[in-house]
Parts: structure tokens; sequence; C-alpha cells
């Protein structure tokens, strides 16, 4: 979906596939018409952008073979979708039973996850739209902070230079934007500003998650000056909600724990923190940190959480307005990122294809009416 900014920048909204479990080519195609041609037919609207996950795999197989490219490319058209961005953060397995602290490996330190990002970003250039201005692609911000050491961020450098190199040599631009996460090497935007001082700004940024902005307990405004003032690219925005709670001791918070990915939780201005929702929650029993709490747990963007729980939606719309408000400058990739639809407490849980489609249309419309009360207009018919 193409939306058009008051400065006349195009932004590109797209809905992220990393919530389908499709690990090879076939199973991406059957995905591309059991839930992207219903979510388009949902929306009525002309070109739906798809913010493709490719696991390592196919992304290899792809990048190989253009034969292959081309047959993806063709099916993305002939069902009216669009790639410009893609999730580069799972690396494979992500629907696994346990996912967990998996899904930060291999990091920025192991040269396998250069030689994914490089796969990827060559697939991206034959996928790309003939009028799109760049591509772009979310990864892991660097790795899991524990063990981090002096190695390896000599290597982290090293890979970080390779990696600007084997951009800049590409036939179409590609940005590739770090993804800050609560626990991660990177937690939020001040950290971003470290750690990637030394990275080139015409083909390395930032990606910012704006549910994971909320459990950092980040000020919008502030977040998106900072990066501003370091000269760090916004890339890419994950357009996604966290589950938020005044009392944690309300039993409904107890329902979202669940076995396959890491829930973070921070107490209010991360006074306390807690790698796993259930760590948290035991933490309280014990007489711990109390609310209000944020949870990195992804929640459908327009269906509210069972009360007294709430979704972070007011941080969403302040930071769509702190980046959006004024000029584009560059950040004009917006996906929607609830991967965890699947794992959701099971009266909120879609039943078969066709609920999820329309769950994950409903989400879309929300982020397009969202940007429409920022100014921006529609370009395709709705």
């Amino acid at each position: 979906m193409r939306l058009r900014h008051p400065d006349g920048q195009v932004v590109h909204l797209a809905y992220g596939t990393n919530v389908h479990p499709a690990e090879d080519l076939p199973g991406i195609l059957t995905q591309l018409e059991v839930y992207a041609a219903r979510v388009r037919a949902h929306l009525d609207t002309a070109v739906l952008g798809l913010g493709l996950w490719l696991a390592a795999p196919v992304a290899a197989a792809l990048a190989a073979e253009p034969a292959l490219r081309r047959r993806l490319r063709r099916e993305l058209d002939v069902r009216g979708l669009e790639v410009v961005t893609l999730n580069g953060f799972p690396y494979e397995a992500f629907h696994a039973p346990v996912v967990k602290k998996a899904v930060y490996l291999p990091d920025w330190a192991d040269p396998r996850r250069l030689r994914y990002t490089m796969d990827l970003a060559r697939v991206l250039v034959d996928l790309l739209p003939d009028d799109a201005a760049r591509g772009s692609i979310s990864t892991l911000p660097l790795g899991w902070r524990d063990p981090w050491d002096g190695p390896q961020v000599g290597a982290v450098n090293r890979a970080l230079d390779q990696l600007a190199h084997g951009l800049s040599v590409l036939d179409r631009p590609v940005r590739v934007a770090f993804e800050p996460e609560p626990g991660c090497v990177i937690e939020n935007t001040l950290q971003a500003t470290v750690h990637l001082s030394r990275a080139d700004p015409r083909y390395l940024g930032v990606c910012v998650d704006l549910a994971h902005l909320a459990c950092a307990w980040e000020d919008p405004v502030t977040a998106v000056q900072r990066l501003a003032r370091a000269g760090l690219p916004v890339v890419k925005v994950q357009v996604s909600a966290a589950l938020s709670v005044e009392d944690p001791g309300a039993p409904a918070l107890a329902a979202y724990v669940e076995p396959r990915f890491m829930h973070q939780t921070r107490s209010r201005g991360c006074a306390a923190s807690f790698d796993d929702l259930d760590e948290a929650l035991a933490d309280l029993a014990a007489g711990g940190a109390g609310g209000p709490w944020r949870v990195h747990y992804h929640v459908p963007l327009h269906a509210s959480p069972e009360p007294p729980l709430e979704a972070t939606t007011g941080v969403l719309r302040a930071s769509l307005a702190a980046l959006l408000g004024g000029p584009v400058a560059g950040c004009d990739h917006l996906e929607v990122e609830t991967y965890t639809w699947g794992v959701l407490p099971a009266s909120q849980r879609p039943t078969g294809p066709q609920q999820l489609a329309a769950g994950m249309a409903a989400e879309l419309a929300y982020a397009r009416d969202t940007l429409h009360d920022l100014g921006l207009k529609t370009l395709e018919p709705r």
C-alpha cells in the first residue's frame, strides 16, 4: 500500500510475513495466495505491500538462482503484491515450538549473519518495483547482550564495514536497518547512537520498532531527535504495539505467558527489567516491582486486549507523528509486524486463514487511517 506524504514523498506500508511459518519457496508462494491475496481483497487496494521474511536457506537459494527470483517476482506481480522491504531479523525456525533467545542467533559477530543479509539484499534488488526509490532490510540489534566482549565488537565492526561495501556495489539502493530491542546489545535509541557510531549512514541505519520503543519507556520525540542529531537515518519503522498494564497482578496478564517467543518486561522507566514475562510475574509474586509494566508482546493494533490490559497504541501514534509529522527524510518504509497471532490467548487467536487475513487487514487499515490523520494520502483506490 502506498501513501503520499505532504512533502511529496511516497511512503510504503506493508505487513510483515514473519507471522507465517513457511521457510521454503513453495510454502512462501502458497502463503501469498492464502493470506496476502485475501488481505489485499479485504482492503480493496490495487497494490499490497509485504515485508517479506525469507529464512536463510531459501534466501541463499534465491540469491544463487536468478530464475527463482524471477519466478517469485512474477508470483508477486500477478497478485498485486509488492516488496520494498525484507524482514531479516529471524534467521530460520522462527515458528519452532520454542524460539526465545535463539532468534538472536547468529549474531553480527558470526559471519553467517553477514552472508544471510547480503543474500537478502541481492534478492531484494530483483523484487523491488521498477519505480521504488530504494529497498530496506531490518535486522537484529547486533545480538543478545550477554556475552558481548571485545572480540565480538571487533568482529561486528568489520562485518558492518563489509556490509556497507557490499550494499554499495548493488545495482539498486538497499539499506540495512538495525532494530533496537530490550535485552539486546542495542536496547534503545541511545545505545544505537553508541554502537552504530561508525556505521556508514548511506547504507546503514535504524529500524524503529514502536512496541520496542514503548517497552524501553522512550519518549518518541526525544528518540527521533536523538537519532537525527547522531546522523543515523530511520530506514524503516515497525508499526507495532506492546502490552501495557497498570496493575501487573491482573489475572488477564498471565494468559500471555507462552513458550515460543521472548516477552521482555519493563516497569516504568525500566526501574525493573525482566527477560521474559513469566520471570516478571514470579518476581511480582515474591514481592517485587509493581506496575505499570510494558511487555514486549506484539498485540493486534485494532483490537484492545482484555481490560485492564491495554495496548501501547498511544506511543505508536505519538511516534508516527514524531517520525512523519515533518519531512519524511528517507523514513518511507513502514511494516505492520504482529507476528504473535498464533500465540495470542485462545479467545483472541484466529481459527483459520480467513480470520487471520481479516485481522491483518484490520491492522493495516488502522495503520493507514493513523497515517491519514497525519496528512498522508492513499495513492491507490481503496
